[in-house]
């Protein structure tokens, strides 16, 4: 069977439309990686503005996943900084109660030095002995004997 020149017309205008339809085609532009994203913050609202529009679609596209993972990342970049942050103004806050209980220890102790007596350091009081007193009957006491 011979090729007639219909069939070779018919074949190169098939190839030519192919060729066409594949050079006439959008280029498909490749996701965005995670690290592009975390990188380009109005890139990432962007895709997150898209990926919220239509939620069907965002479980499957991979720039959708991609900018979920960006933002993940970058919350837990922040999380380290705010932790030393509160750590900072618990210690500060830690240091002023402690300062505060000092004081106030302090007083404390002030009030009660001034109401304490110390019996080491007293004065010196002369104490004279008491006179030992006089018996009035030079006679012993004689026992008696008890009614029955």
């Amino acid at each position: 069977m011979p090729i007639s020149i219909k069939s070779i017309i018919a074949c190169g205008c098939l190839g030519a439309a192919i060729l066409g339809a594949a050079a006439c085609s959008p280029k498909r532009i490749p996701a965005m990686s995670v690290t592009d994203l975390m990188e380009d913050r109005v890139t990432l609202d962007g895709v997150l503005m898209k990926c919220n529009r239509s939620p069907s679609e965002a479980r499957t596209d991979s720039e959708c996943l991609n900018a979920r993972i960006a933002i993940a990342r970058l919350a837990s970049r922040n999380e380290p900084a705010e932790e030393a942050k509160r750590a900072e103004e618990f210690e500060h806050s830690r240091e002023k109660l402690r300062l505060a209980q000092e004081k106030q220890r302090q007083v404390q102790e002030a009030k009660e030095a001034e109401t304490k007596v110390d019996v080491y350091h007293l004065p010196l009081v002369p104490v004279e002995a008491a006179p030992a007193p006089q018996p009035t009957d030079t006679n012993p006491p004689i026992a008696r004997q008890s009614n029955p």
